[in-house]
């Protein structure tokens, strides 16, 4: 049978999976002649290495046969200081195990995700777990591109392969802004995130789904400019012309910032302005008035997401591909509602 490598291209292991659909420690025991692999499993892994002319060296056939098991973690890095109970979550559940974790974040660094898949390759990694609130779409279908098992964490992606664990933030932010409209508020504004690209996307979705119940359009977007480093500095001076009845951050510091900027501008929060953070973090018990937030399970999230990655790893198929968390909404002292 002839093979589609002309020489001019380097045939790895990873060409092997991707083309097989495989993990790259199934194509290794296979390599090994492992007794694991499942017959139509193992007719379309040598298919495979046949099609592509691959020649097995010594790290491939070495893959199957070390005695633990990594998982990657891969973060992006502003991302990270809001990381610390899932990734607690995620090792508890590892300890479990016995897997080893290996950490990769993305940053302004590294401006391809090939060179994380290709860090992920030399790690050995045999299942991926990413963090995924900032990623671009381009990104995410590199991720996806590499055949081994992966969970994603925090918001639902679309893949074949891959798992989901998250929190359904649209239907959050829907039922929020319904109770609101039901109680006569229309002035509604939600603070730009530029860090959360994923997670605006949802939030909008959710507030757009809770103006149309009611035949309104949402307007009320405010975004932060280009030139400002911080939104501290932008919202003082906004809320110096700008008051509503309620706004919504997304993260803990910038409601913080809109509960200074409100107040030095001489509006009183709840009195004059709802407001509400969708991550609770234990800032938001910290200050005065105490802000009204979403109570996200982190801990949970990343020991299911472990949990599933063990799963995907004792079988070729896997049933369930979504799991889905609750959120509890907690009214505090920054609302009236």
């Amino acid at each position: 049978m002839g093979t589609l490598n002309d020489g001019k291209k380097k045939v790895t292991i990873y060409s092997v999976a991707h083309e097989a659909g495989v993990s790259l420690a199934t194509v290794s025991r296979v390599i090994n002649d492992s007794s694991l692999v499942k017959e139509e499993t193992r007719k379309r892994v040598e298919a495979a290495i046949v099609k592509l002319g691959y020649r097995p060296n010594a790290v491939a056939q070495g893959l199957a046969l070390k005695k633990t098991t990594t998982i990657a973690l891969v973060i992006p890095d502003s991302s990270f200081l809001y990381m610390g109970k899932i990734i607690n979550g995620l090792l508890d559940v590892a300890k479990i195990y016995k897997y080893n974790i290996a950490l990769h974040t993305t940053s302004s660094s590294i401006s391809e995700m090939s060179e994380i898949i290709d860090n992920i390759v030399k790690s050995r990694a045999d299942g991926v777990i990413v963090y995924n609130d900032c990623l671009t779409e381009n990104e995410i279908a590199i991720l996806n591109s590499f055949s081994t098992p992966m969970v994603y964490i925090g918001h639902k992606i679309k893949a074949a392969d891959a798992c989901n664990v998250f929190v359904d933030y649209k239907k959050a932010l829907y039922e929020l802004t319904d109770k609101y409209i039901q109680e006569g508020y229309k002035d509604i504004v939600l603070i730009q995130d530029k860090k959360n690209p994923m997670m605006m996307d949802e939030l909008l979705e959710g507030i757009d789904k809770g103006f149309s119940k009611h035949n309104m359009k949402f307007d009320g977007l405010v975004e932060i400019p280009e030139n400002y480093h911080n939104s501290y500095d932008y919202l003082n001076e906004y809320f110096k012309d700008n008051k509503h009845q309620l706004v919504i951050t997304v993260r803990d510091s910038q409601a913080m910032a809109v509960l200074n900027a409100c107040t030095e501008n001489g509006i009183s929060i709840p009195e004059e302005t709802d407001l509400v953070c969708v991550m609770d973090s234990r800032y938001t018990d910290m200050v005065r008035p105490r802000i009204s937030s979403f109570f996200i399970p982190s801990y949970d999230l990343g020991a299911l997401a472990m949990r599933v990655m063990t799963k995907m790893l004792d079988t070729d198929e896997i049933k369930e591909k979504e799991y889905q968390l609750s959120y509890i909404y907690k009214n505090k002292a920054s609302t009236k509602i």
